[in-house]
């Protein structure tokens, strides 16, 4: 007989430390398309308010759990010292926004601190496998700054047209 499992406590391998935002994000973003469960995060799936319907209670209490579950998702792969930061919000959304805000100003510091590294990056003592696997890292890393970087760009790109469009 297949056993049912609660996931809720499920989370992703990765923990962010706060160095490695681009990574973490992708990687969770992922796990939580996987899971059905991004459009809690794209705003796609909102909290039910309607309380006139007649399944209200249900897709309220539904709607809850889904975040909950995000939310304890998000915090379990979180350092402590970032998930402290995170309990003052109510909804997966919010964190998401929250940490993406917070983790994505700083990717010009980032970029050029992994520019650096890769600049410094010298085989010495490590194998031809061993020093290709770290310069990939260091290039994959920055590769993942500079798109959230064009992300955010088409963010605020939208956002302008958004406003352009509506003040026309």
């Amino acid at each position: 007989m297949a056993e049912i499992r609660d996931d809720s406590l499920q989370a992703v391998s990765v923990q962010l430390d706060g160095k490695n935002y681009a990574y973490w994000s992708y990687v969770m973003k992922n796990f939580l398309k996987g899971k059905q469960k991004w459009g809690y995060i794209s705003g796609d799936f909102v909290k039910p308010e309607d309380g006139t319907t007649a399944d209200y209670v249900s897709l309220l209490d539904k709607w809850e759990v889904a975040n909950s579950k995000i939310i304890t998702w998000i915090n379990n792969s979180v350092k402590h010292s970032i998930g402290t930061q995170l309990a003052k919000y109510e909804t997966a959304k919010e964190v998401w926004d929250h940490l993406s805000r917070l983790y994505t100003q700083s990717n010009f510091a980032k970029q050029y601190q992994l520019e650096s590294d890769i600049r410094a990056l010298q085989q010495k003592s490590m194998s031809i496998q061993e020093f290709y696997d770290a310069m990939t890292n260091l290039w994959d890393q920055l590769a993942l700054t500079e798109s959230a970087d064009y992300e955010a760009l088409g963010l605020i790109l939208h956002e302008e047209r958004s406003r352009d469009w509506y003040s026309s």
